[in-house]
């Protein structure tokens, strides 16, 4: 969702993923609320890389996105997106992290003392990498700063505004 709605608004969106080449599939997985103690998987949608991450240069991106699902959990090992993230962190350029994305926040220790929301399950490591935990419904959406977070995909509709608020705060104050 976040790739379609960022590209919908014009902006060029690359989704580098570690191990992937330009154009190579990218498969994901949603995360479902159907009623039971914790949630199920889908398949969600398949994409297509874009450049390497080796080629990835985080100092001409404006902002960065850190999806949710399963992918944070693998992400989150690779050294150059945890570089990546503490360039964005340092430079305090617009970070979204949605559900289990706070994974990677939390692997860098990216997170000062800020507000993150991110799956329940996953608030413990929010809270040991020195963040506060933001209990929100699984509709809303929390901003501190540069960060804006998410518990769960229903809050795609309030994450990607806030998102896009941030985003253009930061946009008017570099210009």
């Amino acid at each position: 969702m976040p790739f379609q709605t960022l590209l919908m608004v014009g902006h060029v969106v690359h989704a580098v993923c570690p191990g992937k080449k330009a154009g190579e599939t990218v498969r994901t997985a949603i995360h479902d609320f159907e009623g039971d103690q914790t949630y199920s998987e889908k398949r969600a949608t398949i994409s297509r890389s874009t450049p390497p991450l080796t080629r990835s240069s985080p100092r001409n991106t404006n902002a960065l996105v850190i999806p949710g699902g399963r992918a944070p959990q693998y992400i989150r090992l690779n050294p150059r997106v945890l570089e990546i993230v503490r360039h964005f962190a340092t430079a305090k350029k617009p970070i979204a992290a949605i559900c289990h994305g706070a994974q990677v926040l939390a692997a860098r220790r990216s997170f000062g003392r800020k507000k993150c929301s991110c799956y329940p399950a996953v608030s413990p490591e929010v809270t040991r990498a020195g963040g506060t935990f933001a209990e929100l419904a699984m509709t809303d959406a929390v901003v501190d700063g540069n960060l804006v977070s998410a518990p769960a995909w229903p809050a795609h509709p309030a994450c990607w505004r806030s998102f896009w608020a941030c985003w253009e705060r930061a946009s008017s104050r570099s210009a």
